[in-house]
C-alpha cells in the first residue's frame, strides 16, 4: 500500500488518501483504483494521464460517488474536500456537493446533455437547485454563462436543443453548466477527445482562461501528454489503477523517474527528431485488473525490473522536492542505465 504523505503545514483544497475502488463482476473482481493518494490546492491545474483502463476516470467518479453501485464499490480511502470526507456523506449530502462545489465535464457532450430538453433549461436546473434562483433569474444567469464561454447570441440560443449545437458548442455549453454554481473544483474527463484539433485548442484555452478568472482548481483527465504539457502545473501518472509518479509538469517531463512515464514521453511524436530516431513503444500489454499479482504492476513490461519488483509493490517515495515515484529502480533510470540487448526496447528512447 502506498502510504499517504501528509503535509500538515499546508491547508489543501482536496486530499485523496488511499482511495481504492473495485467492480464485482461475473468475470471476477476488477481492481480499478488501488490506494491512490494525492493533494490538490486552490487554483491548481492538475493533469491525470495514463493509457485507457488505467483508472483515471474511475478514480474521479469515485471521488464524487458516481460509480454504479453495484457492481462498483469504494472499499477504502478518504476524499477530504476542505476537511470534509465525501465518502462519509449520505446521498442527499453528496448531491449538494456534486455540481456545486465539484463540477464535472464529461467526454461526450451529446450523451451528457438531455436531447429532449433545451440548453437553457438544463443550465437553469442547476442554478435553481443549488443557488435557489427563480426561473427568470436562472434564465438570465444561463445566458450570461453561455456568453462567458463564447457562444454568440447567447440569450437566443437558450431555447435551442443539443442537436442544434455543433460539437464544440455543446462542449462549451457543458462548461457553462459546470461553472454555473461557481465550483471550487472542475473535473474534466477527456473533454476534447471527440473534437477536432482546432476546437480542442479553443476549449483548452477557454478552460485555462476561465480558471484564471474564477480561481477554481482543475483536474484534467487525458491520455494526451501534449495537452498536459501546455495546460497543467502538476501531473499524476496512473498505471493499472495505481499512481506511479506525481510532480510538477516541468520536473517530470525533464526528468521522468518511472519507466512507464519515460515510455509515454518517448512515444510522443516531435517535430524535430534526429535522423534515424524512432518513436518508443512499450512492449507487452497492460495487466489483467481481475488478476493483479504481487509486486509492481508494470514489472512484466519493464526492462529495469529485478526480482524485488515482482515480490513487493513499491510505495511512492520522494526523488526531489514535490516529485514522487513508485519504483524500486528509479535511480538506474536516472543514470541512463539500460540492461536490454541491442534492439530491445529502451525506455529512454
Amino acid at each position: 500500500m502506498a502510504d499517504y504523505i501528509a503535509q500538515p503545514e499546508l491547508s489543501h483544497l482536496l486530499e485523496v488518501k488511499n482511495l481504492s475502488t473495485r467492480f464485482f463482476t461475473e468475470e471476477g473482481v476488477v481492481n480499478a483504483v488501488n490506494n491512490v493518494s494525492y493533494i490538490l490546492d486552490q487554483a491548481e491545474r492538475l493533469g491525470v494521464v495514463g493509457e485507457s483502463g488505467c483508472g483515471k476516470s474511475v478514480h474521479a467518479l469515485s471521488m464524487i460517488r458516481l460509480i454504479p453501485i453495484p457492481p462498483g464499490k469504494i472499499i477504502s480511502g478518504e476524499v477530504l474536500l476542505k476537511g470534509q470526507d465525501l465518502l462519509k456523506l449520505n446521498n442527499s449530502e453528496i448531491r449538494q456537493i456534486r455540481g456545486c462545489n465539484i463540477a464535472m465535464i464529461f467526454q461526450d457532450p451529446m450523451t451528457s446533455l438531455n436531447p429532449v430538453l433545451t440548453i437553457g433549461y438544463q443550465i437553469s436546473e442547476a442554478l435553481k437547485l443549488h443557488k435557489g434562483l427563480n426561473t427568470r433569474d436562472a434564465r438570465s444567469r444561463s445566458a450570461e454563462l453561455l456568453a462567458m464561454v463564447g457562444i454568440p447570441e447567447a440569450s437566443q440560443r437558450l431555447n435551442d436543443y443539443p442537436h442544434q449545437f455543433s460539437g464544440g458548442m455543446r462542449q462549451r455549453a457543458m462548461i457553462a453548466m459546470a461553472l454555473s454554481c461557481d465550483p471550487w473544483i472542475l473535473m474534466a474527463d477527456e473533454p476534447t477527445t471527440a473534437l477536432d484539433v482546432t476546437i480542442q485548442a479553443q476549449i483548452i484555452e477557454l478552460v485555462k482562461r476561465l480558471q484564471d478568472k474564477l480561481g477554481m482548481a482543475v483536474i484534467w483527465i487525458t491520455h494526451d501528454l501534449g495537452v498536459v504539457a501546455g495546460f497543467a502545473q502538476r501531473v499524476n501518472v496512473m498505471y493499472a489503477g495505481s499512481l506511479v509518479e506525481t510532480g510538477p509538469v516541468k520536473l517530470i517531463y525533464a526528468n521522468p523517474s518511472h519507466p512507464y512515464t519515460n515510455g509515454l514521453l518517448g512515444s510522443i511524436p516531435h517535430l524535430v527528431r534526429k535522423q534515424g530516431e524512432k518513436l518508443v513503444s512499450i512492449k507487452g500489454e497492460p495487466p489483467d485488473l481481475c488478476n493483479l499479482k504481487t509486486g509492481c504492476p508494470f514489472a512484466p513490461r519493464c526492462v529495469y525490473a529485478i526480482e524485488h519488483c515482482l515480490q513487493e509493490t513499491p510505495q511512492l517515495i520522494t526523488v526531489e522536492p514535490n516529485h514522487l515515484v513508485a519504483c524500486w529502480e528509479y535511480e538506474r533510470l536516472a543514470r541512463g542505465y539500460h540492461p536490454g540487448k541491442p534492439g530491445d526496447f529502451n525506455p529512454r528512447g
